[in-house]
C-alpha cells in the first residue's frame, strides 16, 4: 500500500529539488552513447500516443516529442516538476498533469506506449497502477521502463553507497526515508508476476552500465541527490561529502576524472 508518509516524502524531496532525476541521468551515457533517457525512447519508437508516467521535468517527454506527429501526455506527482515539465522547449501540445498513477486522468485506450523512468520502483499500490496502465493503453501497446540496478563494482557509486549506509545506520529515526515502492518492481520475476496478470507478455530484461565519470565534484552531485541524502541534516550531509571525496582521491584518473558507474535494468513487455 501507499502510504501518506511515502507520497508526502516525495511530493517534498521534488518539491524541492524537481530536477534531480534528469540532472543525474541526463548525462550518463551507455557504452553506445545513449543515455537512459534515450534508449527508452527507441523502446518506442513505433509508438505515436506516448503516455509518461512519473514524467518529472519533462526530459523524456521532450526527446520523444523530436518524432512529428506523436501525442504526448505525462503525469507526476510533484506540481513543482510538472510546472518545469509544461515549459519544455517543444511540448506545447502535450497534457502533463500533477497526478498520481494509481488514479490517471486519461480516457481508456488513450495510448500505445507507457514509459516510466526510474518511477515505477517507487511507487505503492502497484497492482493499482499496472491496472490503471493497462485501461489507459489499447491492445498490443507496448510498457517501457527504467528501473535502478545498483552499482558497478569498484567504483565512485559503490564507495558512495557503502559511505551512505554506514551514515544512515547512526543517523536519528527521523533523518530515515519511508519505504518506498514495491519490491516486485525491481525484479524480472516481480514484474513478470504483476503484469503477467494483467495481460502483458513476459518481460525482456536487458541491464545496461551508465557511465556517470567525472570531476569529484561532478560525481559527488549526481550521486548526492539520492532519495536517502534528503532527510539527513546538514552538518551531516557535509561529513559525508567529505568522506566522499576522501575515499574517492585515490580513485581518480591522472586527468583528474572520478570513474563512476551504475546499472540499470530496461524493461520492456507488450500487451495482448
Amino acid at each position: 500500500m501507499t502510504t501518506p508518509s511515502q507520497e508526502s516524502f516525495l511530493r517534498a524531496f521534488h518539491a524541492e529539488l524537481p530536477t534531480v532525476t534528469a540532472d543525474a541521468f541526463g548525462g550518463a551515457k551507455a557504452a553506445d552513447g545513449r543515455s537512459s533517457y534515450e534508449i527508452l525512447c527507441d523502446r518506442v519508437v513505433e509508438s505515436r500516443r506516448v503516455l509518461d508516467l512519473g514524467c518529472g521535468d519533462g526530459l523524456l517527454l521532450e526527446l520523444l516529442a523530436r518524432a512529428e506527429g506523436r501525442h504526448l501526455a505525462g503525469v507526476d506527482l510533484s506540481p513543482e516538476a510538472v510546472a518545469l515539465a509544461r515549459h519544455r522547449r517543444g511540448l506545447g501540445g502535450a497534457t502533463v498533469l500533477a497526478g498520481r498513477a494509481q488514479d490517471l486522468p486519461f480516457a481508456d485506450g488513450s495510448f500505445d506506449a507507457c514509459v516510466s523512468h526510474m518511477a515505477l520502483m517507487l511507487m505503492g499500490e502497484v497492482e493499482r497502477v499496472v491496472a490503471e496502465v493497462v485501461r489507459v493503453l489499447s491492445p498490443g501497446s507496448t510498457l517501457a521502463c527504467v528501473i535502478g540496478g545498483g552499482a558497478v563494482g569498484g567504483e565512485a557509486y559503490e564507495v558512495f553507497l557503502g559511505l551512505l549506509k554506514e551514515t544512515i545506520r547512526a543517523a536519528p529515526a527521523e533523518q530515515r526515508i519511508p519505504a518506498l515502492g514495491d519490491s516486485r518492481t525491481r525484479s524480472r520475476e516481480g514484474l513478470d508476476s504483476l503484469l503477467g496478470p494483467a495481460g502483458f507478455a513476459p518481460v525482456d530484461w536487458e541491464t545496461v552500465a551508465l557511465d556517470l565519470s567525472g570531476p569529484a565534484e561532478q560525481v559527488w552531485a549526481a550521486l548526492s541527490g539520492i532519495y536517502d541524502v534528503g532527510p539527513l541534516d546538514p552538518r551531516t550531509v557535509a561529513l559525508l561529502r567529505e568522506a566522499f571525496f576522501e575515499r574517492v582521491e585515490g580513485l581518480a584518473m591522472p586527468n583528474g576524472v572520478v570513474p563512476c558507474g551504475m546499472k540499470v535494468h530496461v524493461v520492456t513487455a507488450r500487451l495482448g
